[in-house]
């Protein structure tokens, strides 16, 4: 069996949780190594009973948000919120007009914002995404101008907020975004979640520590 489907197996039950036990950087630019054990809860010792331990290697790693210890769930995924910012052309976004509250459209797009990116991001860690050259109040006051530069399907869901409150508006996309490079190579990151840490990197490599 492939060490990804192994790992990916041993994680599948409901006693079955993974330890990330070590996070370093590895030998090559934009490497990291994560080193995590699986194991199997055993109720007669009211403890974990450890199985095996794999090494994880992330390459061209483009992000990363990791706590070391316990974790229930382990996927891989190449569609996903964490994705947007590094998967997605970015687009301006102008708008032309006032809405008829100002304080209502600063609220709705917050919170298409939250349904956007859920617990993943906010809006205080990624303020490039909303033009912050001034308050967005004094901003929305002018009656025209650049709302924000932001991944695609953020962008998409902006627009209808926009429309919901009879405000106009115009989209610019990013000029030459490629999903591949020029020998045909994938340019799009995969996302590698644990519980609520992640990884995001160009690839994975798994191997089962102790074993060749």
């Amino acid at each position: 069996m492939p060490k990804r489907e192994l790992l990916f197996k041993d994680l599948e039950g409901e006693r079955e949780f993974g330890v990330l036990l070590l996070a370093q950087m590895g030998g090559a630019p934009n490497e990291l190594q994560l080193i995590i054990e699986t194991t199997e809860y055993d109720e007669a010792v009211q403890g974990f009973r450890p199985r095996r331990n794999f090494i994880v290697r992330a390459l061209g790693v483009r992000e990363h948000r990791l706590s070391l210890g316990l974790f229930g769930r382990i996927a891989l995924l190449d569609d996903h919120p964490v994705l947007y910012q590094h998967n997605a052309p970015r687009v301006a976004v102008h708008f032309d007009g006032k809405p008829a509250s100002i304080n209502e459209l600063i609220i709705d797009l917050s919170q298409t914002y939250v349904s956007t990116f859920g617990r993943w991001r906010s809006i205080a860690e990624m303020g490039d995404d909303l033009n912050t050259a001034m308050p967005m109040v004094q901003l929305l006051e002018t009656g025209f101008g650049l709302l924000g530069t932001m991944p695609k399907p953020l962008a998409e869901r902006v627009v209808k907020v926009l429309e919901h409150h009879c405000v106009k508006y115009s989209l610019s996309e990013e000029v030459g975004f490629q999903t591949h490079d020029e020998n045909g190579r994938s340019r799009l990151s995969k996302a590698l979640l644990l519980d609520t840490s992640y990884v995001v990197a160009l690839d994975y490599s798994i191997e089962e520590l102790g074993k060749v």
